[in-house]
C-alpha cells in the first residue's frame, strides 16, 4: 500500500505568464508558494485484476481505457500500471474549481503514488514534467506549467518557464522572520462560489496574443516581488498583489464579478493591502495581505466568508506510507 500526500498552492504574482503561448515568445516567471493543505492518493493491490477508483465517485473497469477519470487514466498509462490496482484520492478543500491547484496535485500525487508502487521513485523535475505532459500535451487542458512544480517541488519558489521549454525553480532565500510574518499577514478566505476554471483559462488562453502587454506587466512584478520578500516585506508586497490582480482582471470576462468585487473592496477599506482570486478566478479562494494589526478587522468585513488557516509547507510530494505487505 502506498499513501502520498501532495500540498497545494497560493501564487502571488506573474500567473498567465506559465503559459507556453506566452513564454515561448519572451520568458515568464511567477513567485508560488506551497502550503499546508493537500490532496492524498492511496494506492494499494487488488487480487482480482479489476482496476477501481474511488473519488466523488467510484469506477471499477477492466480496462484502463475505460476509466472517465482522465487524470487516473492517463497516469496510469505513463507509469505503465494496467490491472491489478486500487487507488482513492482525497482533498483538503473542495476538489474543482478552488484556486490552489488541486488538479495539477492530483496528477502529481497520482504520479509518485504509481512510481512508488511499481517500485521506482521520480525526483520532483521528472514529476512535474510528466504530469505537465499528461494535463497539457495528452488532455489539452488550457493550462500552464506552475501548479505542476509546485506541488512536486514545495517550498516558496521563484519559478521561470524559459523560451526553450525548459523550467528553472529556485527557492527564496526568505528570512524565518519575513516566513513568519508573511504567515501571519497572508489570510485565505473561502468564498463558496465554484467555477469551470477550464472556461475562464480557454478565453484567456483564446486572447493571449491581445494581452501580451498585460502578461508583460504581470512578469515584470516577480523581481519587485523577489525584492521585497528577500528585505523584510512591507506594504509593498500586498500593494504589488494588488497590482497583479488589476491587471489578472484583463485577461478574461468571467475571472471576477459582483460579488468577489465587493469582498475585495471592503476588505481593502478595513486593512488589507492588496490580494487576489487564486488561480483562475471567478470563486475558489481570495488570499489578502493585511497591514499589521488589521487582520481582525479585514475578518470581519469579509464575513460571512470562512477562513482557511494555512500555513507554507516546505516539502513538495511526498511518500508517507510505503507498505508492501498486502
Amino acid at each position: 500500500m502506498i499513501l502520498v500526500r501532495t500540498p497545494l498552492r497560493v501564487s502571488f504574482v506573474g500567473g498567465g505568464t506559465d503559459f507556453k503561448r506566452y513564454y515561448t515568445q519572451r520568458h515568464g516567471s511567477v513567485i508560488s508558494a506551497a502550503i499546508d493543505k493537500y490532496v492524498y492518493v492511496l494506492v494499494k493491490r487488488r487480487f482480482d485484476g479489476a482496476v477501481r477508483v474511488a473519488y466523488s465517485c467510484t469506477e471499477q473497469v477492466n480496462n484502463v481505457d475505460d476509466l472517465q477519470h482522465e487524470l487516473v487514466r492517463e497516469s496510469l498509462r505513463k507509469t505503465g500500471i494496467d490491472k491489478g490496482v486500487e487507488i482513492a484520492t482525497f482533498a483538503d478543500v473542495p476538489s474543482e474549481g478552488c484556486g490552489l491547484g488541486s488538479s495539477s496535485a492530483i496528477t502529481i500525487g497520482l504520479l509518485n503514488a504509481l512510481y512508488a508502487y511499481a517500485g521506482i521513485r521520480k525526483d520532483p523535475e521528472e514529476l512535474a514534467q510528466q504530469a505537465c505532459h499528461i494535463e497539457i500535451d495528452v488532455l489539452d487542458k488550457p493550462i500552464g506549467k506552475q501548479d505542476q512544480y509546485i506541488a512536486a517541488y514545495g517550498g516558496v519558489q521563484h519559478i521561470v518557464f524559459k523560451q526553450d521549454d525548459t523550467v528553472e525553480v529556485s527557492p527564496m532565500q526568505v528570512s524565518e522572520r519575513s516566513r513568519k510574518l508573511l504567515e501571519e499577514r497572508l489570510i485565505l478566505f473561502y468564498t463558496g462560489m465554484t467555477r469551470k476554471a477550464s472556461e475562464i483559462l480557454t478565453e484567456q488562453k483564446h486572447k493571449m496574443a491581445e494581452h501580451f502587454q498585460v502578461l508583460d506587466q504581470m512578469n515584470d512584478l516577480v523581481p519587485r516581488l523577489k525584492e521585497c520578500m528577500l528585505n523584510g516585506l512591507g506594504p509593498e508586497f500586498g500593494r504589488l498583489l494588488d497590482r497583479n490582480w488589476r491587471l489578472k482582471k484583463q485577461l478574461a470576462s468571467k475571472i471576477t464579478n459582483l460579488d468577489i468585487d465587493k469582498y475585495y473592496e471592503r476588505t481593502l477599506e478595513a486593512g488589507a493591502v492588496g490580494g487576489k482570486i487564486c488561480g483562475a478566478g471567478g470563486g475558489g479562494f481570495l488570499l489578502l495581505y493585511c497591514a499589521p494589526g488589521k487582520r481582525d478587522a479585514v475578518k470581519e468585513a469579509a464575513r460571512p466568508l470562512r477562513e482557511m488557516p494555512f500555513r507554507f509547507e516546505s516539502s513538495g510530494s511526498t511518500v508517507l506510507l510505503d507498505d508492501d505487505r498486502q
